[in-house]
């Protein structure tokens, strides 16, 4: 190569994560072929990598918003493919980002840990002004998504899932609203807040936990569902000293395991349908929320297509419109704010077996593209001090 070949990064080399950028190399040989390669190193260790494989125009350039990748982690054209094709070298290793902290939070954004009562979390504030409130509960303990969203103007408090002794639903007796609670009026009291309520966004057993804080607390104005289930799953759910939902069970033993050692969870729970869970299901007819479900079609840990249908039919049964909903073909378990690496199976983060996410990795790419983009507009829309209603909105992507 040239000593004049250059790489470019537009429009800057340091951005926010969420943040696309533009790839271009100038300076090659007219229809050079040459491989481009991407590799990080987590705070574990882990080493992650990708390549693709370019032919340059008839100028020495390539440009990955326009050029196709011949081969390598993955073909055709796609500007941040190089990032979102990224592989661990070892197996089943999920993707951490605590040593990147400054890159996934905007100037000005303040960051503080807190811990007050039965609250222990993060608390993420923007800089000068008022803002819209997020209570974000994190199953991987990854502050990723509430520092991003504190940089798109929210102040989010972000909490553990599982917090204090017990670490599995195995060892855990019982879920408290109250304490989610606690961290709901810690968040609207925050001097930055200048929404009347509060938004909750979760992944997973997350969601569930969401959609209960929307149905039984008030204050709530939006909700986000990823990829969750229609009905309290795991474990007893008390507020206010008394039981309010049951648990819907699973059984590790229906674990259908694959040939990389990754199990498929997706049909180890009971049916919330069947008369014997009707007492798991979360009554979100009677919610003044708003709420955002979110389904990835390939999801190997959750049937999200079919629960995020069945609490559609059942707001739809009561003359709700308070909902849209979003499916994605090809999106697997894990969605996250876009452009970290795909990750197809890691360690489960309350049930201790390796799981199977599911995914295609092109299609897992681009929902979170969009759905990133979808979280910020409900929240925005739901969560202003004059929020318009909305009708319900059925969406399915890919």
């Amino acid at each position: 190569m040239s000593s004049q070949v250059r790489l470019r990064l537009l429009p800057r080399a340091r951005c926010l994560f969420d943040e696309p950028i533009k790839v271009k190399v100038e300076g090659l040989r007219s229809r050079q072929v040459v491989t481009m390669r991407a590799r990080l190193t987590d705070d574990k260790g882990v080493v992650f990598s990708s390549s693709a494989t370019y032919r340059a125009n008839g100028s020495g350039e390539v440009d990955l918003n326009r050029d196709p990748s011949l081969g390598g982690s993955y073909v055709g054209v796609e500007p941040m493919g190089l990032l979102w094709s990224m592989r661990a070298e070892k197996s089943h290793k999920k993707f951490q980002k605590a040593t990147s902290l400054k890159l996934l939070m905007g100037d000005g954004v303040s960051r503080v840990p807190v811990k007050e009562g039965n609250i222990s979390g993060v608390l993420f504030t923007p800089p000068e002004g008022l803002f819209p409130a997020v209570l974000d509960i994190l199953t991987f303990r990854s502050e990723t998504r509430a520092s991003l969203l504190a940089s798109k103007g929210f102040v989010v408090l972000g909490i553990g899932l599982v917090q204090g002794k017990f670490e599995s639903f195995e060892h855990y007796p019982r879920f408290h609203l109250d304490h989610f609670k606690e961290a709901i009026d810690f968040l609207k009291q925050q001097p930055k807040v200048g929404s009347k309520g509060v938004g909750i966004i979760g992944r997973s057993k997350a969601a569930d936990l969401a959609l209960s804080l929307a149905t039984f607390v008030p204050g709530v104005n939006a909700t986000v569902c990823i990829n969750g289930c229609s009905a309290n799953v795991g474990v007893p759910l008390y507020y206010k000293k008394q039981q309010i939902l049951s648990p819907l069970v699973y059984d590790l033993s229906k674990l259908i395991p694959t040939e990389s050692g990754a199990s498929i969870g997706k049909y180890i729970f009971e049916d919330p349908l069947a008369e014997k869970n009707k007492g798991s299901l979360v009554p979100i007819e009677q919610a003044k929320a708003h709420f955002l479900f979110v389904a990835g079609e390939d999801d190997l840990n959750y049937d999200s297509k079919t629960y995020m249908d069945q609490m559609v039919e059942r707001l739809k049964r009561h003359g709700k419109e308070n909902f849209e909903c979003v499916s994605y073909r090809g999106a697997g378990h894990l969605l996250e704010p876009p452009y970290e690496p795909f990750c197809p199976s890691c360690a489960h983060g309350i049930s201790h077996y390796i799981a199977s996410w599911g995914g295609q990795p092109e299609a897992h790419a681009a929902a979170e593209v969009h759905l990133w983009k979808k979280i910020q507009e409900f929240f925005r829309t739901h969560l202003s001090s004059d929020a318009a209603q909305t009708k319900a909105k059925i969406i399915t992507s890919g």
